[in-house]
């Protein structure tokens, strides 16, 4: 995993992307129950607020 730099702006927005090593997949919607519980657990730890999210497959073809 990289190393990620984190600038901590008190107020600030963020935005992050993240996408399966395999982008064809749909595991993201095929388990999205088990996303939804690793989210709320995090933000219990670490207090955050969410503007939107966007969970979708990819485009069929």
């Amino acid at each position: 995993m990289p190393d990620y730099r984190r600038l901590y702006v008190p107020g600030g927005t963020y935005f992050f992307t993240v996408n399966l090593a395999n982008r064809k997949s749909t595991l993201l919607t095929d388990e999205i129950g088990k996303l939804r519980t690793a989210y709320q657990a995090v933000s219990k730890t670490w207090p955050f607020e969410t503007v939107a999210i966007c969970v979708g497959n990819p485009p069929r073809n």
